[in-house]
């Protein structure tokens, strides 16, 4: 099983604070029966440069690699960034640097506004003109900020993937059972997406993927959680 979504590099952002904590998530993740973690740091381009972000995420990773060697029975880590849309994002040069480790999926964080047609347009040219594949982070977080749902009908209906977190499904308290219910629509709407814990500590925010996959199994059937494992999969080669 795998989780793509994860802060569990220690130091790097405002994800694990440091490695003592990286190893705690990691024995929760493998406890749930994770085998392989996509650890996604925030990138923002307002921030940091590219070269910056990756020479941090490099050490932070060497750490972790380094818990890894001696801890075999613990996930396996594999560099990503969640990559927050900034203007000018279709034509940067160095994004592809910003892809999950051997490949070309690009995790993007859209803004928690009112999206415009110009982020349409970024969006569409990174599909068809650069040939990403794009995987839009906890996709169930953005419809609440759309007033108009134009553009983000848009860019939904693009050939992308969505990613949704875990934790909409499991739904706490009363605000989240409208969350659960717009996770499971969208889940019904895009048979091919991804589940990530975008898990950040070992508090409130800590990995949960084996709840999340009860919840599923138990609303929408065992066969939708399989072919949810079968597109990650094939997805993620």
């Amino acid at each position: 099983m795998t989780d793509f979504h994860t802060h569990i590099l220690p130091g790097i952002d405002d994800g694990s604070r440091d490695i003592a904590m990286t190893a705690g998530m990691l024995e929760a993740e493998r406890d749930q029966g994770v085998t392989r973690i996509y650890a996604t740091p925030h990138f923002y381009a307002h921030r940091v440069s590219v070269s910056g972000f990756l020479e941090g995420r490099a050490g932070a990773l060497a750490e972790t690699r380094e818990l890894l060697a001696s801890r075999p029975d613990l996930p396996e880590v594999i560099a990503g960034a969640e990559v927050l849309y900034f203007s000018g994002i279709g034509k940067a040069e160095q994004l592809p640097l910003l892809c999950a480790e051997n490949s070309d999926i690009l995790l993007i964080e859209m803004p928690f506004s009112q999206w415009r047609s110009e982020m349409a347009s970024e969006i569409s040219y990174l599909i068809n003109k650069r040939k990403l594949r794009v995987l839009l982070a906890h996709v169930e977080r953005y419809e609440q900020f759309q007033k108009d749902k134009s553009v983000y009908r848009e860019i939904l209906d693009m050939p992308l993937t969505v990613q949704i977190n875990a934790g909409s499904f499991i739904a706490p308290g009363f605000r989240g059972r409208s969350r659960q219910k717009l996770a499971f629509r969208l889940l019904s709407e895009h048979p091919d997406c991804i589940l990530g814990s975008d898990c950040h500590n070992l508090d409130d925010r800590r990995p949960n993927l084996a709840a999340a996959r009860v919840a599923i199994e138990r609303k929408a059937g065992a066969a939708r959680l399989a072919a949810l494992d079968a597109f990650t999969e094939s997805f993620l080669g």
